[in-house]
C-alpha cells in the first residue's frame, strides 16, 4: 500500500506518470533513500573501509552511483547534467572526499533522476526500459553492497531500523476543515476530506481513503503505511500545500481547490 496515485488525464503533461511510472518511481525512492540514509549514518572516517584489498571502498561506491545515476537518468528524457571539471577527476580521487560532499552529490544526483523520471514519455521501446531496469537495480544492488559493509562494521543498515513511532494527539473537529482540499503532486491527485471527526486522504488511483492521524496541528500520519504529511500555510494562514513524507523522500502538493 502507497500514497501514491494514477495521474490524472491532462494535455498539458504530455508524459503524466501512470500507475507502472508510479510503481517505478516508489522503488526509486525506496533504494534511493536508503543508499543516502546508509552513507550519511557511516562515519566519514570509514570511507575508505572495504572487506577485502580488492573491492570498492565505502567512498568509492558513493561517487560511482552519483555517476551512474547521472548517464541512465539522462537517458529517460532531455535532461542533462552539466558537467564540471570535478566531474572528470579519476574515480579513485573523487573516492577520498570528504563525506558530506559525497553524500550531498548524491543526494543530487537522485533529485536529477526524479526531475528525469517526471519527464520520461510513455516506456515503449526496449531501449528506455531497459534504462530503467538498469537504474532502478543498480540502486537496490548497491543499498545490499553497502548494507553488508555496515553489518561487517557492526552497525545497522537503514531497513532493518524499527519505523520510528508516532503518537496520536487530539484536534478540535472545527479545525480539520481547513486541510479539506484536492492537492497535486507531480501531476497527482490527492484528496483530503472529512469524515467525522477524521481527517482522510486518498489518491486519485482508486481504493479506500486512510486516515490522517494528527501528531501535531500541522503534522499527520498514516497508522497502515509509514507515511507522513505535514501541511503548510500561506502567510494569510491558509492551508496551501502539503509535504509527503514517504521512503526518506519529502515531495510538495501543492492545493489546487
Amino acid at each position: 500500500m502507497t500514497l501514491g496515485a494514477q495521474a490524472r488525464d491532462t494535455t498539458a503533461v504530455p508524459a503524466a506518470p501512470n500507475g507502472v511510472m508510479l510503481s517505478f518511481q516508489r522503488f526509486a525512492d525506496i533504494f534511493g533513500s536508503r543508499l543516502v540514509a546508509a552513507f550519511d549514518s557511516i562515519p566519514g572516517s570509514r570511507y575508505d573501509y572495504r572487506p577485502m584489498p580488492t573491492q570498492q571502498s565505502i567512498g568509492y561506491i558513493a561517487q560511482h552511483v552519483e555517476a551512474a545515476d547521472y548517464d541512465l537518468c539522462e537517458r529517460f528524457a532531455d535532461l542533462k547534467h552539466p558537467r564540471a571539471a570535478k566531474d572528470s577527476l579519476a574515480d579513485t580521487l573523487k573516492a577520498r572526499w570528504p563525506k558530506d560532499t559525497l553524500v550531498t552529490r548524491l543526494r543530487a544526483s537522485l533529485q536529477f533522476c526524479d526531475s528525469a523520471i517526471e519527464r520520461m514519455p510513455p516506456v515503449q521501446t526496449a531501449a528506455l526500459a531497459s534504462a530503467l531496469l538498469a537504474f532502478e537495480t543498480d540502486l537496490a544492488e548497491h543499498y545490499s553492497q553497502v548494507a553488508t559493509y555496515m553489518r561487517l562494521l557492526g552497525l545497522v543498515p537503514p531497513s532493518a531500523l524499527p519505523p520510528r513511532q508516532h503518537i496520536a494527539i487530539s484536534l478540535p473537529v472545527s479545525a480539520l476543515s481547513a486541510y479539506v482540499g484536492h492537492y497535486d503532486l507531480s501531476s497527482v491527485d490527492f484528496s483530503v476530506t472529512r469524515e467525522n471527526d477524521a481527517l482522510m486522504i486518498r489518491s486519485s488511483a482508486g481504493g479506500p481513503p486512510v486516515r490522517l492521524w494528527p501528531e501535531t496541528t500541522s503534522d499527520f500520519f498514516v497508522k497502515e503505511i509509514d507515511a507522513q504529511v505535514t501541511f503548510e500555510r500561506d502567510p494569510s494562514g491558509k492551508v496551501n500545500a502539503f509535504v509527503l513524507h514517504q521512503y526518506g523522500r519529502d515531495r510538495e502538493a501543492r492545493r489546487i481547490q
